[in-house]
């Protein structure tokens, strides 16, 4: 390199040393001294329980409708029925203020469709359920919509006005008679089974609400039985006070709490429980 070329490579160098000035070492870079260039410095809104929830029912809404377009709710339609309720639940308790009771329902939620899933990938790798021809869509449209209306029907009946008083496995009459008019539909289609899951509010010792909600299910089977249902239909379960519909604790709350929550399920030869 002449002497000419060392020169202005030594000018160039001292002037770059005057024109820029470094940040001191570990502060990041330029950006770090003009942060306002970065942001407008409103602050940004902190997201609630209820935001996250919201998004998560959208996903579940967007998992059901997918797995119905793939044959669920032909396989399984009082299965889609109970997610629909549930999720028309959700709803409710979101708009009520109620996150804490939607987001323990979304848990239960992701399970049964979980469920649902596998046990429709089952049926239909089995060939238990055969999805309908072109020339069949109408008719089975009907079918379909017939067989949603009864579960739907016979879902409303065993968990509608299905509380106890305190520490009681006592049926009340209301809910007697909607059994007997349950029964008799379930009767008259067979395919469908029951999972009845007792319930117990807040008060009293953890072991003994566990045992009280067992016998209100028991009472509730009883009594199906008494009216003309096979025993072999019907399976028990029993959550104590662990999975209230409401989260508060005055009479009205605790009141629905203690109940019985039955789920209809049609039987595939592939079962796995969805625990409330």
């Amino acid at each position: 390199m002449n002497s000419f070329h060392t020169s202005l490579l030594l000018t160039g160098v001292i002037c770059l040393s005057g024109c820029v000035s470094w940040p001191p070492a570990g502060q990041g870079g330029m950006a770090e001294h003009r942060q306002e260039d970065l942001h407008s410095g409103q602050a940004v809104p902190m997201l609630g329980l209820e935001h996250g929830a919201l998004f998560d029912l959208e996903l579940t809404r967007r998992h059901l409708d997918v797995l119905v377009l793939e044959g669920a709710e032909l396989c399984f339609p009082a299965t889609v029925v109970l997610a629909k309720q549930r999720e028309d639940r959700i709803t409710r308790e979101l708009q009520g203020e109620l996150e804490h009771d939607a987001i323990n329902d979304l848990i239960v939620q992701h399970k049964l469709l979980a469920q649902l899933e596998r046990r429709l990938d089952y049926v239909k790798l089995e060939g238990i359920c055969v999805l309908p021809m072109v020339t069949d869509v109408q008719k089975t449209k009907t079918e379909l919509q017939q067989t949603e209306d009864i579960s739907s029907r016979i879902y409303d009946l065993l968990n509608s006005d299905n509380q106890f008083a305190f520490d009681s496995a006592d049926i009340n009459p209301k809910y007697a008679m909607r059994l007997a008019t349950a029964t008799q539909l379930l009767n008259k289609h067979s395919s469908f089974q029951l999972r009845i899951t007792g319930h117990a509010d807040a008060l009293g010792e953890a072991a003994h609400n566990q045992a009280l909600s067992l016998t209100r299910a028991m009472e509730v089977s009883r009594y199906l039985q008494l009216l003309g249902l096979s025993p072999d239909r019907i399976d028990l379960d029993a959550a104590g006070s662990s999975n209230p519909l409401f989260g508060g604790t005055t009479p009205q709350d605790r009141l629905v709490n203690r109940r019985v929550s039955v789920e209809l399920i049609e039987p595939t030869g592939f079962t796995q429980r969805v625990e409330e």
